[in-house]
């Protein structure tokens, strides 16, 4: 099959433009505006300056660009209804532009926002949860703003870079500079004898990026990558994989393993944790003891006696919470979390838990604490809860939930089921759990009126 054709309108392929940084998107991209031949603005050469009415025009995506910033850019893509650009040139930076601290900073697709400074990453993810909001709830609610992580770099317990078994070339090349007209979709890529180990480059699925180093990782991590790296390599030399592969490098009280199997333990304030290497478990752990607590102040705020933690995993909420309330119930379709969970409560001495395998269809199937003295804490994956959860959710109708959501878009798409269901918004607070990029956590709480 040949190459797709490029689509030319409205830009031809590598059509440069300047323009005016008016936002950033909730995906931490730039977002300007230029005007087209013919939309009653000034016409220009292909290759000059577009004029922009700042409420209309053009859009124009362009990533590692700061609101308020005049840039020059390069069109590599044309959609329906509005273009994507690599960035040339800023020719009028931001006052909050600083210098990222990692080196691939913009060829790798970890991080969006290493070149702004930490103060305006947590004032543009507040605002970012507002016009979510906004936008696709319809309803205006005061966004408190964002709880800071303790550390902005070091902070990833967790990381798991990818290579490429039969691949020998893409180590990177040299940075890309925003002032040397270089293009990193045209960037020639090197020969090696190494294979890249890394992460994706940003907006693509299958180019990988060498990353030695990660800045946003703890100096643990970063101190055992070297020799995970070069057994790695020494592996792929050897023809021992036949196929693309993840590695793992998770952070715990012993250390760091690379083994996916592994048992380790974590400390969240006097609460001791232990899991799975492998297992979903927040990353950034020096933000957690503010993050747990205010999921258990939010419940226990509800007046609820009772509370059930919807997506225990290992127990953080559910034990976290436990001091708070008469009972506390998790539920977990995973056997073997619940094995960890349970275990984790004897551990701290924790009498008042129990933790019970649930099924998809019924999830809230034996549970017999009273909807009207019980809160939910719900921690879905990324995609959000699925109809079929909220349905059961809907139908036990708790006095409150507590919805924590690494996904705020898919948060808010849920949210108008919660409206639906008689629930009223009481709190919205957002916590940066990721700094450097365009992630975080936010906390809602719906409180159910009639209860």
């Amino acid at each position: 099959m040949g190459k797709k054709k490029f689509n030319d309108q409205p830009f031809s392929y590598h059509q440069t433009l300047e323009l005016e940084v008016a936002t950033l998107t909730n995906l931490g991209v730039g977002l300007g505006r230029v005007a087209l031949p013919g939309d009653g603005q000034e016409k220009t050469p292909a290759d000059s300056t577009q004029q922009r009415d700042p409420a209309s025009g053009w859009v124009i995506m362009v990533p590692f660009t700061l609101p308020g910033e005049k840039v020059r850019v390069r069109v590599y893509r044309n959609h329906k209804n509005y273009s994507e650009a690599d960035l040339l040139e800023v020719l009028t930076p931001s006052p909050h532009r600083q210098e990222p601290r990692c080196a691939l900073f913009g060829r790798c697709g970890g991080c969006q926002y290493q070149h702004l400074a930490y103060s305006e990453q947590l004032k543009w993810k507040q605002q970012q949860v507002t016009e979510l909001l906004k936008y696709m709830v319809g309803v205006e609610f005061p966004v408190a703003p964002v709880i800071a992580s303790p550390k902005e770099f070091g902070y990833r317990s967790k990381i798991t870079p990818h290579f490429h078994a039969q691949e020998n070339t893409g180590a990177p090349g040299a940075p890309l500079s925003t002032a040397s007209g270089q293009d990193s979709h045209d960037l020639p890529v090197p020969a090696v004898s190494l294979p890249p180990i890394g992460f994706l480059k940003p907006g693509n699925r299958f180019a990988l990026i060498d990353v030695p180093t990660c800045p946003i990782a703890t100096a643990e991590i970063n101190a055992k990558l070297p020799e995970v790296r070069a057994k790695t390599h020494q592996r792929l030399a050897a023809g021992e994989y036949k196929r693309d592969a993840t590695l793992l490098l998770r952070h715990a009280i012993e250390g760091v393993t690379t083994d996916y199997d592994a048992v380790v333990h974590e400390q969240v304030g006097a609460l001791k944790l232990h899991f799975l290497a492998r297992d979903f478990f927040q990353n950034n752990p020096f933000i957690l003891p503010a993050f747990t607590g205010y999921v258990r102040a939010q419940a226990a705020s509800s007046g609820a006696k009772f509370l059930v933690d919807a997506y225990c995993g290992s127990g953080l909420f559910a034990l976290s919470c436990a001091p708070a309330f008469e009972k506390v119930t998790g539920i977990e379709i995973s056997a073997t979390s619940i094995k960890f969970a349970t275990e984790n409560a004897a551990a701290n001495g924790i009498t008042n838990t129990l933790f019970q395998a649930g099924d998809a269809a019924q999830i809230f199937a034996g549970l017999t604490f009273p909807a009207a003295d019980t809160a939910v804490v719900i921690d879905p994956p990324r995609k959000g809860c699925d109809e079929q959860f909220l349905t059961q959710l809907f139908a036990y109708g708790p006095r409150a939930v507590v919805y924590v959501s690494c996904d705020p878009a898919t948060q808010m798409r849920d949210l108008k089921g919660f409206l639906g269901a008689g629930y009223t918004l009481s709190a919205v607070q957002p916590f940066d759990l990721f700094p450097q990029t365009r992630h975080l956590e936010c906390v809602i709480t719906l409180i159910r009126p009639d209860k």
